[in-house]
């Protein structure tokens, strides 16, 4: 094998990138000056040098905790739980969320393997104190493990008594009922909100 051919496998092993896109980022690299492609690689040395993950949250930090935990503007009263930390980015993209979050690092899974102790549960339960926090949002996926994982997190939460939402799940903005599925249609009805 070339040194072109291993670093397309090696890009191609990335998400969301197949052969062609990897072949193409590769013959891109190839016709970068030394400048950038050195800056590049100090980047990606650096993601894996100096971040790590928030002790409170599990959320990708250059500090610890994270910039999110520290601030004193925040709703210190509700935390999101979300699957990955990537999804923090999505959901603060939005402008609406001013709460904290909480990192579970996947979903209950019982085919692959990964059980409630396999996740970031015990943390989560740790961080709720009585009387810190007021609620606890729910925004795992909307797939059977996701789901799973919020029956599971919202009976433990319930337990110690803080109210448990779960984000909305259904049509999207510009949707169109005629090509909803039904699942899809079936969770934006039980969804509604009143007018």
């Amino acid at each position: 094998m070339d040194i072109i051919d291993h670093v397309i496998q090696e890009l191609a092993k990335l998400p969301g990138i197949g052969r062609k896109s990897a072949a193409r980022l590769t013959y891109h690299l190839l016709a970068l000056d030394n400048t950038r492609v050195n800056s590049l690689i100090q980047a990606i040395q650096n993601l894996k040098k100096y971040i790590l993950y928030c002790s409170i949250c599990g959320n990708y930090s250059e500090t610890d905790p994270c910039g999110i935990c520290r601030d004193p503007s925040r709703d210190q009263s509700v935390v999101c739980i979300i699957e990955q930390a990537k999804d923090i980015q999505t959901i603060e993209s939005t402008h609406e969320y001013k709460g904290l979050y909480h990192v579970l690092g996947g979903v209950i899974s019982p085919l692959h393997g990964i059980g409630p102790n396999d996740l970031r549960i015990p943390h989560l339960l740790n961080r709720l104190a009585p009387g810190s926090i007021n609620e606890v949002i729910i925004a795992t996926n909307p797939t059977v493990e996701g789901d799973t994982t919020c029956l599971y997190v919202s009976k433990l939460v319930k337990e110690k008594g803080i109210n448990v939402s779960r984000i909305a799940l259904g049509l999207p903005v510009g949707g169109d009922l005629e090509y909803a599925d039904k699942l899809t249609l079936s969770q934006a009805l039980k969804g509604r909100t009143r007018i």
